[in-house]
């Protein structure tokens, strides 16, 4: 069992040995490059060398057992600790995802319900700020259009990591789950007979590409520009600096008008048109794949409704993994990491059996 980890602690000491050596941090983009591999091996060759010495301790108690019968206690403690560190060697050892250590954009839209849609666009989006603020990651919005009731029609947020992070704790690790359909069940603000309404909101999460990720020519690019269309009086809405740029090949769509200027507003519009040009041509690698590749991505699809939140009964339910709980004023505060949670485990149990399937 675990006979191919043994080459991983191979590689993982020749990348010990090279990042101790000065020269290789001269080419800053490949020191990067074998810190992150690094990183992602070392969790491995720890839980492999904890599960091989266990071994070792129960062949030790069960020879001394033979004089002295107290040693099976002591084989038996072994023997439950090694199983759990088999467990835990078989989830290591299933393929990541490579952009776990992504950053992302991420974009909430009112769906149906009008204004308490919107409302609810901005709950979702204080709950994904205050999220982020409590693991410590950095937030930019980069584009919005608000309601009239102060709600989110649309609005996109950049969501970055403050310097490296642990293996699946990257923000792309746990974001990818929010992407779907919202939906909200709650006496809108708008309702005078007290009724339970129910609405939803849509939510995309797509990991941030570099440039480098995404060729983009500028003859396949139509940049428009108009007025933006904030509130009455202030400058953003006097001047053409609303830039909306369109994918010609593809006829992706990505805008901004949050900016003044409107060479700002170009640049934040990029960089929404090049992670969902990433994120497009990764679901068309996705669908031209294998059954059992598309089986261990399910848990990411944006076009199902994943989850509900009751507000009558403090309730929050994800339809994919059945994960409920009462506690959805906490969870709107940012407490999101149980349902983010349960989302991780799924996929990684759907992942584990798909391998062990092949």
């Amino acid at each position: 069992m675990f006979e191919a980890v043994e080459e991983l602690l191979v590689e993982h000491a020749d990348l010990e040995k090279r990042l101790a050596d000065p020269s290789v941090h001269a080419d800053q983009a490949n020191a990067r490059k074998l810190a992150k591999r690094y990183a992602e091996l070392t969790p491995i060759t720890r839980t492999y060398r904890a599960w091989r010495q266990t071994g070792e301790d129960i062949e030790a108690a069960r020879e001394l057992a033979a004089e002295d019968p107290d040693f099976l206690a002591e084989a038996k403690v072994a023997e439950a600790r090694r199983d759990e560190l088999t467990e835990e060697l078989r989830l290591l050892l299933v393929p990541r995802d490579p952009n776990d250590d992504k950053d992302v954009i991420l974009e909430v839209k009112a769906g149906e319900g009008g204004e308490e849609s919107a409302l609810f666009a901005g709950d979702l989006l204080r709950m994904y700020l205050r999220f982020a603020e409590r693991v410590g990651w950095k937030t930019e919005i980069i584009d919005s259009n608000e309601s009239d009731l102060g709600g989110y029609k649309d609005v996109s947020v950049a969501v970055k990591t403050r310097g490296s992070t642990e293996p699946g704790q990257g923000v792309w690790a746990r974001l990818k789950y929010e992407g779907g359909v919202h939906r909200v069940q709650r006496v809108p603000a708008t309702e005078s007979q007290g009724r339970i309404h129910t609405s939803a909101a849509g939510v995309l999460v797509t990991p941030e590409a570099e440039e480098v990720e995404v060729e983009v020519h500028a003859n396949d690019l139509r940049i428009d520009v108009y007025r933006s269309s904030g509130p009455g009086g202030q400058s953003v809405n006097t001047t053409d600096s609303a830039v909306r740029i369109t994918h010609l090949p593809t006829g992706i769509v990505a805008s901004c008008q949050n900016e003044k200027s409107q060479l700002q507003n170009k640049e934040q519009a990029m960089r929404i048109l090049r992670s969902r040009l990433l994120a497009a041509a990764q679901e068309e690698a996705e669908r031209e794949a294998s059954d059992a590749r598309r089986s261990q991505v399910r848990t990411v699809d944006r076009s199902e409704r994943i989850r509900t939140y009751n507000f009558p009964e403090n309730r929050i339910s994800d339809h994919r993994t059945g994960f409920k709980s009462y506690n959805l004023d906490q969870v709107l505060d940012g407490d999101l990491n149980a349902v983010i949670q349960s989302c991780v485990d799924a996929d990684a149990a759907a992942k584990l059996a798909a391998a062990q399937e092949n």
